[in-house]
């Protein structure tokens, strides 16, 4: 079955929606984010169209409600008000905060058998570092990436450069986006909006320093490694003019990188298909370039069980996920979106053999998480990022050095950390 076959039967099985059983006992609310564009909505419709076919005897209705922290609002707006969902898609960063507030329950509570133990062990380790707390289990992984690098090969070819050979190291991305940039376009262009923390944990990451500790007590800004980082980043516009200066925005990049203003973008593979389907010239895609080691930290959503449900809601709920996390429904949904497939099971199904055999770009971000880390991830992790943010920002836009505005971030977060070491 080709991507568009796939992606058009789960957009058929959308119109469905409206014809469940009248049978259906027990309703379910899904709330879910979507951080890229695209008609992810009919994919996920056509998914629960699917499900309402194989389970007659639940409904549900799945929400989209925005980006993550729209949908996060959402959901705790829902549960303030005494109307919670028995489950939602949000942020995998977001445990902590949920686990401190008291509003999520482990899956551990409610697995009851020797199988669903051992669904619960089937998904990547990388995509359950930020889940898995405590020695138990509170958020099965979705939509989740890693950050993937995007390339022109018609501007690789017109520079001269090798269009099957893009930079492996943080001097072969400039000394490459120099050779691109005398034929017009930038080099390479980073986003520095919407998650900017994200992308700068790749580059600290890449220089061998991870941002925060393992329990989300401490973080690490102001080491040199990560101010290395940082620099290394401002010098990719102040210095060789391959990026833009300022900031580059996150929800325009894409359409940005398929119009030519750049042959080069970092980019989540949750934007793989769209890209596919859209680009007009012949693109490839590859792991992140080194410094001290290849890496990326993972991303996206994860399912949580929230507090309160009744246990006939939280068995229908966990017949949703290890519906929708099915290695057949895995790789669907990696397939229509050009998310990570959530387990080594999903990419042994003949559908996505046959699509990575077909396109061999669907399966980078899987072969990325051998090198990823956690997202990061820490008690009063809003307020924490915000002040990430606001440093990288400052520092891209010159109105701080980079050793000052994380030196400043740190100092907000030691502030915000110190009462939970």
């Amino acid at each position: 079955m080709t991507r568009h076959t796939l992606t058009a039967t789960l957009l058929a099985g959308a119109t469905a929606l409206t014809a469940l059983p009248a049978s259906a006992q027990t309703e379910l609310t899904m709330y879910y984010p979507i951080a890229v564009g695209g008609a992810l909505t009919q994919v996920v419709d056509g998914l629960i169209a699917e499900f309402h076919e194989a389970h007659p005897e639940i409904r549900v209705n799945s929400i989209y409600a925005g980006n993550y922290d729209d949908t996060r609002v959402r959901v705790l707006s829902a549960i303030s008000s005494g109307d919670s969902a028995p489950l939602s898609v949000l942020f995998s960063i977001d445990a902590l905060d949920l686990i401190e507030q008291e509003m999520i329950i482990p899956f551990d509570d409610v697995l009851e058998t020797d199988e669903e133990r051992a669904w619960l062990d089937s998904f990547y380790p990388g995509l359950m570092a930020n889940g898995q707390i405590d020695g138990q289990t509170w958020g099965v992984p979705f939509q989740r990436s890693t950050i993937v690098a995007y390339y022109n090969k018609d501007m690789f070819s017109a520079a001269g450069l090798d269009p099957e050979a893009p930079p492996a190291n943080w001097d072969e991305l400039v000394s490459m986006g120099l050779a691109l940039r005398e034929t017009g376009p930038y080099g390479i262009m980073i986003p520095s909006t919407g998650y900017p923390y994200w992308m700068f944990q790749a580059l600290a990451t890449q220089n061998g320093m991870e941002l925060m500790n393992g329990d989300g007590t401490e973080t690490y800004f102001d080491d040199p490694a990560v101010v290395e980082a940082l620099e290394y980043w401002v010098s990719l516009s102040a210095e060789h003019d391959i990026m833009p200066s300022g900031t580059v925005e996150w929800g325009t990049l894409r359409q940005a990188f398929l119009e030519g203003q750049t042959a080069m973008m970092w980019h989540t593979t949750g934007n793989l298909t769209a890209v596919r389907d859209e680009a007009s010239f012949d693109f490839g895609v590859a792991m992140l370039p080194e410094k001290v080691r290849p890496g990326s930290p993972t991303g996206g959503g994860n399912f949580y069980l929230f507090e309160g449900a009744s246990d006939d809601e939280y068995r229908a709920a966990l017949t949703l996920i290890r519906f929708l996390t099915d290695p057949e429904r895995a790789a669907q949904w990696s397939i229509a979106t050009g998310y990570v497939g959530v387990s080594p099971a999903a990419y042994e199904t003949d559908v996505l053999r046959a699509y990575a055999e077909d396109f061999p770009p669907a399966i980078v971000a899987r072969d990325q998480l051998e090198y990823s880390v956690a997202e990061l991830s820490t008690y009063e992790g809003a307020r924490v990022r915000d002040a990430l943010n606001t440093a990288i920002q400052s520092a891209l836009t010159g109105s701080a050095a980079p050793a000052d505005a994380l030196a400043q971030a740190q100092a907000i977060a030691d502030r915000l950390l110190t009462p939970y070491r």
